[in-house]
């Protein structure tokens, strides 16, 4: 089967960092984005405290804002959480749900992260589902077996389209370590990806974007994000930067 044409995403997940002085930093990647028009999208997913601030200063180029998680529920008793609806209401458009860290730090489960992807449809807002394997698992030949738990078991049983579901494969290992797969090893694990998409939401499923995560940096962001089924980037540390972020991007001018 054919796959449609993907216009990639390069997503940047600021983690906790981030000032109101970071606003120079989002105008430099606003500035940068017009030589992708068309070719790739921009992302920015600050901390929670600055998302207002850069929705209303991204409105009209071409950078979205993103949040970088979001509780389950609409309101309640959840002292110092954020619903997807207050994510959207601020001007995000889209929420990144089950990344490693918080998987490891917060003891997320794949049953909340599958209910954070839900909370993120319920407020029209993009899922951006993270699934990866630690180094052990990688070890141990386990990687695909873990990926496909987490996919099974994080994705909401329907609901999912092209327009509100991104995947990204961080493996954990490499997430701030510097160490990186090999381009084959991300390309066998998106080939994977997408035929568990493919099988699960049928012609859906095969114009969702496959993100690339960990370590990515302008140096080896073109070996990595043209291996096969690579629709993009999750980029972590380097996003902080315009000119860092913006040199990952240019893979695809």
């Amino acid at each position: 089967m054919a796959v449609a044409k993907i216009i990639p995403l390069v997503a940047g997940n600021w983690k906790m960092n981030g000032l109101a002085a970071s606003k120079v930093e989002l105008a430099k990647i606003i500035t940068g984005a017009g030589a992708l028009a068309g070719k790739a999208d921009l992302m920015v997913c600050p901390p929670a405290t600055l998302i207002a601030s850069f929705a209303s200063a991204a409105r009209g180029s071409r950078v979205t804002i993103g949040g970088q998680d979001c509780h389950p529920e609409v309101s309640g008793p959840h002292t110092g959480d954020m619903s997807a609806e207050m994510l959207a209401d601020a001007g995000a458009s889209a929420v990144i749900v089950g990344h490693s860290e918080r998987r490891t730090e917060h003891h997320e489960t794949d049953a909340l992260v599958r209910a954070k992807a839900q909370a993120a449809w319920r407020a029209k807002l993009t899922a951006i589902l993270c699934v990866g394997e630690k180094r052990a698992e990688r070890e141990a030949g386990k990687t695909l077996g873990v990926v496909d738990r987490q996919l099974d078991q994080s994705l909401p049983e329907a609901g999912a389209t092209a327009a509100n579901l991104v995947v990204a494969y961080e493996p954990v290992w490499a997430i701030g370590t510097g160490l990186t797969p090999t381009a084959d090893n991300v390309a066998e694990v998106h080939a994977f990806v997408r035929k568990c998409l493919r099988e699960r939401f049928g012609a859906e499923g095969a114009h969702m974007r496959i993100l690339y995560g960990g370590s990515v940096k302008p140096a080896n962001a073109r070996e990595l994000l043209t291996a096969v089924d690579v629709n993009g980037a999750l980029v972590g540390g380097a996003s902080l930067l315009a000119q860092d972020f913006l040199g990952i991007a240019s893979v695809y001018r």
